[in-house]
């Protein structure tokens, strides 16, 4: 699995991602990872596409408002509306509802604070390429570091998410004060998904956690699939 990191000015997660495809993904036999700097407008044949966490330029008008006027992000949505995997983490999920590859916003924080500690998430859905290798109602253990991640929507936008078994993940302590305590979504097509937990910071013991493993090795699984 080739997986491309874009790279925004601010992102400060995208070494951690290169890291835990390139080295914690069975050791690096299975995954590679290659930087893509925003302002390219071809993605280079990859099997997939991260945008990472951290804070991308102009985030100081909206998180993501800025950042989804990148040249990438044409070739992101080309490649979305092809059936390619794209998954957006924490600053990556804000620029991908910008962008309108997933339906809703997100603001900030309930307490207008900072928040950085590791979380417990349970499993909505096996039923996506994201979240494959894990159970209905497995609760991970992943941390997050934002200001911005309140998911708000409107009531219809929530239902459907419900109905259509889009919703990825949920707080079981919600930190930000999510509506429904979403953490994580899927487009209709379920080929893209945000979250804004950080699964690439829980990939290696060391870190505490190897939980966020199963979201790369569920994206590994799905990919012969979507080449073929």
């Amino acid at each position: 699995m080739k997986v491309g990191v874009i790279v925004f000015p601010g992102s400060n997660c995208d070494h951690d991602a290169w890291y835990a495809i390139n080295r914690n993904l069975h050791g690096g036999l299975h995954g590679s990872a290659e930087f893509i700097w925003h302002q390219s407008a071809d993605l280079g044949g990859v099997d997939a596409v991260m945008l990472p966490g951290g804070f991308s330029y102009g985030d100081y008008l909206r998180c993501g408002a800025i950042a989804r006027f990148s040249p990438v992000m044409a070739a992101v949505k080309k490649f979305a509306a092809s059936g390619g995997l794209v998954l957006g983490v924490c600053n990556g999920f804000q620029i991908l509802v910008e962008a309108g590859l997933l339906p809703g916003a997100l603001l900030r924080n309930e307490n207008l604070k900072f928040v950085c500690r590791e979380v417990a998430l349970r499993t909505e859905t096996s039923h996506s390429p994201f979240t494959s290798k894990l159970s209905k109602g497995q609760v991970l253990h992943i941390p997050v570091a934002h200001g911005e991640g309140r998911y708000f929507a409107d009531e219809r936008t929530l239902d459907e998410l419900e109905a259509e078994d889009r919703v990825a993940f949920r707080y079981v302590d919600n930190p930000n004060g999510s509506l429904r305590d979403i953490a994580g979504i899927l487009n209709k097509e379920r080929n893209v998904m945000g979250m804004m937990p950080h699964p690439e910071r829980a990939c290696d013991s060391l870190m505490g956690s190897t939980e966020g493993l199963a979201i790369f090795q569920s994206m590994l699984s799905a990919v012969p699939a979507l080449t073929k």
